[in-house]
């Protein structure tokens, strides 16, 4: 009789603790005692059905059990793509971080610096674009820089990557993007009456971002703001640079453009 108590009460308590290890409400944890392969096919088909949250649980699940190996590298890797497509900037670049980190010479380290340039890049359409009613001046462009470093790292480290073409086309974008951001802000503080830093803005793209499109526009501010401001050999050699670089420039006719409401990162309106 006691004997069958006893087996009762560690039924019991086993019983409890499996409960206990999966999600509250949810019942036991059915991927208990799985093998690494099944949890991790798992999460890859939580993947490819675009079950974001799903995958990283299951992944989360395979590193914490299996805390050594490929499986635990492949996993910190998948849950920084996983959290990336999730639109969890922070947490996404957290994982890829752990990762470089603690793995700085891994097989696909080509990837997770891709992957680091496209977490960064993508904040520049999906952040950004939600701050619609926040003056550019109150940002700052480090996303942007941070991407680009990545891919640049990547180019450096990798030049044979199969991500480096792609890598290469986002950073033209990101040369020009960041360029126009800078002139918009420069046009900001001159419409304001700032001429100082509306000069000071329009310098660094001029001398930063000498092939972006922007440059154009930088140059006329730069003119502007030194003629505002009285500096007449400055405004000279700046009208002189514009005209001898863009001989047809339309901001020598119509002056600084209007704001349309497009933002710098708009660039496909």
């Amino acid at each position: 009789m006691l004997h069958t108590v006893f087996r009762s009460l560690i039924t019991c308590l086993i019983t409890g603790l499996l409960v206990a290890c999966g999600t509250p409400g949810e019942g036991p944890d059915a991927t208990i005692g799985w093998p690494p392969e099944r949890l991790y096919k798992e999460a890859q088909d939580d993947i490819d059905g675009g079950n974001w949250a799903s995958a990283i649980r299951n992944l989360e699940k395979l590193e914490s059990r299996y805390p050594f190996g490929r499986w635990a590298q492949q996993a910190q890797i998948d849950i920084a793509y996983a959290y990336y497509k999730e639109n969890d900037r922070p947490m996404a670049l957290a994982s890829i971080d752990r990762f470089l980190k603690l793995y700085p010479n891994h097989a696909i380290l080509d990837y997770a610096l891709y992957l680091k340039g496209l977490i960064n890049f993508n904040d520049q359409s999906g952040v950004l674009a939600r701050l619609g009613g926040q003056d550019l001046s109150e940002r700052d462009l480090r996303a942007a820089r941070e991407s680009f470093d990545s891919f640049k790292e990547l180019l450096t480290r990798f030049p044979e990557s199969r991500y480096a073409d792609d890598a290469r086309a986002r950073m033209r974008y990101l040369v020009n993007s960041m360029a126009a951001g800078e002139v918009h802000v420069a046009r900001f503080y001159f419409r304001r009456g700032a001429y100082v830093a509306a000069a000071n803005r329009a310098q660094s793209v001029v001398k930063l971002y000498q092939d972006a499109p922007a440059i154009e526009e930088a140059l006329f501010i730069l003119m502007r703001s030194y003629d505002q401001l009285g500096l007449t050999g400055p405004r000279d050699d700046a009208e002189r640079v514009l005209k001898r670089t863009f001989p047809d420039s339309d901001f020598l006719a119509r002056g600084i453009a209007e704001d349309d409401g497009r933002r710098w990162w708009q660039v496909w309106r």
